[in-house]
């Protein structure tokens, strides 16, 4: 991006309303408020694993421009839950949002920016103009040049203020687990616990509360080694190995470490910890097969051993597969999933996954929950997976009866039960759910749960992590039967987008951060998949390609339907005396809304990097 094309790009900033703001210590900010600093408006919500990636990718660069760039989080809500207040403190603090936070509930300036997907990324230059767009993950480069060309800019011009930002840290709080996420019960029977927010695992006694020991510094860091030295990054999933394999390959349990996009491997005997499999970056596009420390995982969430498949299943929510770590081999694989986010069932290979974040081995079933589309699925020793619960993407609601009726909120776990039917901790309707196989048929097992994202077993009683309320509980007596709630479905509150039946330009938008382009020598350097719900909502234009843009046909008949877009280009070093050139993938997925109005717009322009031209 040149300085003409900065110039040229002159679109006023909309003000920035909402309910409130969080981490500026009560201060209500305006966007003149920011007049003189380059603005990054990052539009998250905390459900989505895209939005907690880009949290981590923008932190360097928050500190590389401190006195000069002030991050401002959107949090415009997908569910219900997410509209909470209280909820929205809980996840700032848990996800260590280092920057002033605009609580958007009603999606005001969520529509005001024409925001169509999550994580969206917005420059506001020292004199409050939009400057450059970006949809999705991986624009770390583009965004760096784009602000060190904006400083250069502004400080010729006297228009650029350097100092402090308006962030003001939240006091701190202290309990002993702070936000814990999944819980395991180890061959002694005492409980390991994820203690997430403090980057490390505790290990309690059967009561739950009692500190044994702690495994990590309670840094976020990624070192191996004794107990007191080794760190973690959030860490999550917890499985625990069959007696057999964990003497052969000398540890005990796999854990999920999250951030760190890693598997760490811990000795029960001597809390030494080693890393087990990943490289410690994010997979984008490349190899998912090999050896376990040459192949980079993406926010592995959970683990679980299952006997069919001879090994550690792992959850990989970032890219909504699922992996196979082999801890005899050392090697991690493919398990099912294609990396396009939905509910489809079917052979693995082909099967579409949402944010996997729970799982649960039961003999000859695998069970796990989709926290994005809510559902809960088993997969057969076969590969076949099938769906119990969930409709899909936007649809989410607390209600019990026949499964295929039932819904979810958002659920973290799941817990096999001894008589073949599951528990769900049904995370954002605050809820211990139960499907039973046989009757086919969801019942409520306990509510008023803060958050709960996984349970265990423990002599028959469950034991619940709350995690917002950053302690384990036991809600469910022994002997208390389910009950049936007959709750309202909801669906995602995104305001649609109108276009013309007929035909209709989709273009995808992209422009490859300076130094870079778009390289075809190996290959096509771009992809763009079109699906709709309805099916029968497109006439034309489904389907999958090389170029960013496609004519859709938009069938008569409809009034609302969803346009499923994934895309992803290919930027390459723009060198020609270097034989490889570098290349970083950039991918986002849409879920867009539409309305189809009889004379509507025919093009609808997706951002996913740079500035739309038509509207400049």
């Amino acid at each position: 991006m040149t300085t003409s094309r900065l110039s040229r790009a002159r679109v006023r900033a909309p003000e920035l309303v909402g309910r409130g703001w969080l981490n500026t210590g009560g201060r209500q900010l305006r966007l003149g408020d920011f007049r003189g600093k380059i603005a990054l408006l990052d539009f998250w919500t905390f459900c989505c694993i895209n939005c907690l990636h880009v949290l981590d990718e923008l932190r360097p660069l928050e500190r590389e421009f401190a006195d000069v760039l002030v991050t401002v989080g959107v949090h415009s809500p997908k569910f219900a839950h997410e509209a909470d207040p209280d909820a929205l403190a809980a996840a700032v603090e848990r996800y260590e949002v280092h920057h002033p936070v605009l609580d958007d509930p009603e999606l005001t300036t969520w529509q005001a920016y024409a925001v169509r997907a999550w994580p969206t990324l917005v420059l506001v230059d020292p004199e409050g103009y939009v400057v450059h767009v970006a949809a999705g993950e991986g624009h770390l480069d583009a965004l760096r040049q784009v602000i060190t060309e904006l400083v250069a800019v502004h400080d010729a011009k006297g228009t650029l203020h350097r100092g402090d930002g308006p962030y003001v840290p939240p006091p701190p709080a202290a309990t002993e687990l702070r936000f814990p996420a999944k819980v395991a019960v180890t061959a002694s029977g005492t409980l390991l616990v994820s203690d997430s927010a403090h980057h490390r695992l505790v290990e309690l006694a059967e009561d739950g509360e009692t500190v044994l020991r702690r495994i990590g510094s309670g840094e976020r860091g990624r070192a191996d080694g004794p107990a007191e030295f080794a760190s973690f990054s959030e860490p999550a999933g917890i499985a625990v190995l069959p007696p057999d394999i964990a003497a052969r390959v000398g540890y005990h349990v796999v854990v999920a470490d999250t951030v760190n996009h890693l598997l760490r491997g811990v000795h029960l005997g001597t809390g030494e910890v080693a890393t087990l499999a990943g490289t410690g970056e994010q997979w984008r596009d490349g190899a998912t097969d090999g050896p376990a420390t040459e192949v980079e995982l993406t926010s592995p969430w959970d683990v679980a051993w299952w006997q069919p498949a001879g090994g550690v299943v792992v959850a990989m929510a970032g890219n909504h597969t699922l992996g196979l770590f082999d801890p005899l081999r050392g090697t991690v694989s493919r398990f099912a999933g294609t990396t396009v986010e939905g509910l489809h069932d079917g052979p693995a290979e082909d099967a579409f996954f949402a944010q996997t974040s729970g799982l649960a081995a039961a003999g000859d079933r695998l069970w796990l929950v989709d926290s994005e589309t809510s559902a809960l699925r088993w997969i057969e020793p076969d590969r076949t997976v099938h769906t119990a619960v969930g409709e899909g993407l936007f649809d989410f609601g607390h209600r019990d009866g026949p499964a295929a009726k039932a819904l979810l909120q958002h659920p973290l776990g799941v817990t096999a039960l001894p008589d073949g039917s599951v528990a769900v901790a049904d995370t954002y309707n605050g809820a211990i759910r139960r499907y039973d196989p046989v009757s086919d048929e969801v019942s409520t097992l306990a509510t008023g749960i803060a958050e709960p994202s996984d349970a265990v077993l423990v002599d028959g009683e469950l034991v619940v992590v709350a995690s917002a309320a950053h302690r384990l509980e036991r809600p469910v007596a022994p002997g208390v039967g389910a009950e049936l709630i007959a709750g309202a479905a909801h669906q995602v509150r995104r305001p649609p987008s109108e276009v013309a039946p007929g035909e209709l330009d989709l273009a995808v938008i992209f422009t490859p951060p300076t130094g870079t382009k778009l390289d075809d020598r190996y290959g096509p350097s771009t992809r763009l998949e079109v699906t709709s719900s309805p099916p029968e909502l497109l006439v034309e234009g489904s389907g999958v390609g090389t170029e960013l843009t496609r004519r859709l046909v938009i069938a008569e008949g409809f009034t609302d339907g969803v346009l499923h877009v994934v895309a992803q280009a290919a930027s390459c070093t723009d060198d020609p005396t270097v034989e490889h050139p570098v290349c970083r993938l950039t991918r986002q997925d849409w879920g867009v809304p539409v309305r189809v109005k009889p004379g509507g717009p025919r093009r609808l322009p997706l951002l996913m990097g740079g500035m739309d031209e038509v509207d400049q």
